[in-house]
């Protein structure tokens, strides 16, 4: 079954190139790239068995064997990854479809969404299976140049300008990181990491020190870790909902596993993991307190974002297979939950015509359904029994004291902390955008401006709106694109039913689409799954840990012989 390894990258990679071929034809743009995803899930979760049962799958790709030619290496870990990712991506990507994201206008920028997105998902899934540093390098900039087109989609002042700032901070990693390949090759004569973990060992201390910090920091960069972690708060929140959700979801944890192939493969000892304990502490308690002084949803979910990267980093940083173990789950309950909290906070702007806390209001009584759908993953993500959030950072805890060091007590302590204030920041943007009524000032101005007041494309001369049957959205079918994750901030496009807000109360009921209601619903439920499955799941994780901590195995798969 060692062809179905290359179709995770070249079935998008085709994809992409027959959507962009299609850039008048959105319907079929559109089931192309459904149809691509939902094959890329079923070739995940069928490696995710194999590799289980049978071991770590290694594909050479042209037939030259290694370390002459390219890997394709697949284990539990890229394979748990691949398919939990596969999954997030097509989430967001019906998500994107029901929100209208890419207009019904052949000419329009916009129109480029599904053949980047599909780029982007060919970078995310090439950098679980690479097997040597250099294709991994390849896989990050096919994720930089993808999320550049995604994050300034629509062209506003605001997207570029952030989108400026990541795309800078993004070439700054990838040149530390294509510094270290160099720097790697000369001292080891390979990228490949099967080999350079056996050839590593003989190098001199100081010149491990040195690759293992320069690899680490460029990784830490993409990873978002304290101090490295600047660039993400004002990156994020400008981009629109669905791209928001999928940053948040998987291109940070595509740093962390580039973390936890180098701590365990190919710098496996101790050398650094008192530096990664102090790390995960800083990540951590920065920031949450970061997202606590926020008054902007999306800018507050970015901070938490931050924050618990730091609960991956501290896994990583004990250096055991408890740690590791609790490390690959908590990586896992983490894409799910972020992502589900990003896609709410989109139909919270959707509903209230911003994500600032100061005008949202009365959102209980406008969407109760969405209410909900807030409030599980806000519990999960703040670590609340029997959540998967409390059964990962439970699992961190115990690897923690069992580890007994003054510093893994301090990680403790600064995880409790950290999920005690991550909960209040979440349970005060409940109070205030569900539980209290609309601020008078804003109820009495229902052409209030959005946080994203520029995040529109529109022809100097609109037509007048029509409704689409497909999506909900209203559009300007003959001379106008509009691109906003806040369609209902104007009276003209508020689809609500009962009369209208007065001073101090919300609308009484608002209808939503239903197709971003039933994919909400779905990831909301799936990040309840994770609490379901949470004893095979973390088997799994824990499976997976144990052949991370024998690199042995690991070698002996991608390069062969009896080693």
């Amino acid at each position: 079954m060692t062809w179905l390894v290359p179709l995770l990258v070249l079935v998008p990679l085709l994809g992409a190139a027959v959507a962009l071929g299609l850039l008048r034809h959105q319907k079929l743009q559109r089931a192309i790239t459904v149809v691509v995803l939902v094959v890329a899930l079923a070739v995940a979760a069928t490696l995710m068995v194999l590799v289980d049962h049978h071991g770590t799958i290694v594909v050479q790709v042209g037939g030259w064997d290694a370390p002459y030619g390219i890997s394709l290496v697949v284990d539990r870990l890229s394979a748990l990854l691949l398919t939990v990712s596969a999954s997030v991506l097509l989430i967001v990507l019906l998500f994107s479809i029901g929100q209208g994201l890419a207009a019904d206008d052949g000419e329009a920028p916009v129109t480029i969404f599904y053949p980047t997105y599909l780029v982007l998902a060919a970078g995310v899934l090439d950098s679980f299976i690479a097997g040597d540093l250099f294709n991994l390098y390849v896989a990050f900039e096919m994720l930089l140049v993808a999320s550049y087109v995604l994050i300034t989609l629509g062209g506003s002042e605001q997207r570029v300008r952030a989108g400026t700032t990541y795309i800078v901070t993004s070439l700054i990693a990838s040149a530390i990181f294509l510094a270290a390949i160099g720097l790697v090759y000369g001292a080891t004569g390979t990228v490949n990491i099967a080999q350079i973990s056996e050839r590593v060992a003989e190098l001199p201390e100081h010149v491990q020190l040195l690759l293992h910090t320069m690899l680490l920091i460029g990784f830490g960069i993409k990873a978002a870790v304290f101090p490295l972690a600047f660039w993400l708060p004002d990156s994020y929140p400008t981009a629109p909902a669905p791209v928001t959700a999928v940053f948040a979801g998987l291109l940070t944890k595509v740093g962390i596993y580039a973390i936890i192939r180098l701590e365990t493969v190919i710098f496996p000892g101790p050398q650094l993991n008192t530096v990664l304990l102090v790390v995960a502490v800083l990540t951590m308690v920065v920031g949450v307190l970061g997202a606590v002084s926020q008054t902007d949803v999306k800018r507050l979910l970015s901070f938490t974002l931050i924050s618990h990267i730091g609960f991956m980093v501290m896994g990583v940083g004990l250096g055991t297979v408890t740690g590791t173990a609790a490390a690959v789950f908590y990586t896992v309950h983490h894409i799910v939950v972020q992502t589900t909290l990003f896609l709410v906070s989109g139909l919270m702007e959707r509903v209230g015509g911003t994500t600032s806390t100061r005008s949202l209001g009365g959102l209980l009584k406008a969407a109760p359904l969405l209410a909900a759908l807030y409030l599980v993953p806000a519990f999960n993500l703040g670590g609340i029994p029997p959540f998967s959030g409390f059964i990962g950072k439970l699992g961190l805890f115990r690897a923690a004291a069992e580890d007994g060091s003054p510093m893994a007590y301090l990680t403790i302590a600064a995880g409790v902390v950290t999920s005690l204030l991550t909960l209040y920041a979440l349970m005060r943007v409940w109070d205030a955008a569900f539980w209290r009524p609309k601020p008078a000032a804003e109820a009495a101005a229902p052409h209030a401006t959005t946080a994203e007041p520029h995040a529109h494309l529109r022809s100097p001369e609109p037509a007048p709106l029509t409704v689409s049957e497909e999506t909900g959205e209203a559009f300007h079918p003959g001379g106008s694109v509009t691109v906003t994750d806040a369609p209902h901030a104007s009276s003209a496009s508020r689809p609500t039913t009962g009369s209208t807000a007065t001073a101090g109360e919300a609308p009484t009921k608002v209808r939503l689409p239903r197709m971003l209601v039933g994919v909400t619903t779905v990831a909301v439920l799936g990040s309840v799954a994770l609490t379901v499955v949470a004893g095979p799941l973390y088997g799994y994780a824990t499976r997976a840990a144990e052949s991370l901590e024998s690199p042995d195995r690991y070698v002996q798969a991608v390069l062969g012989g009896d080693r």
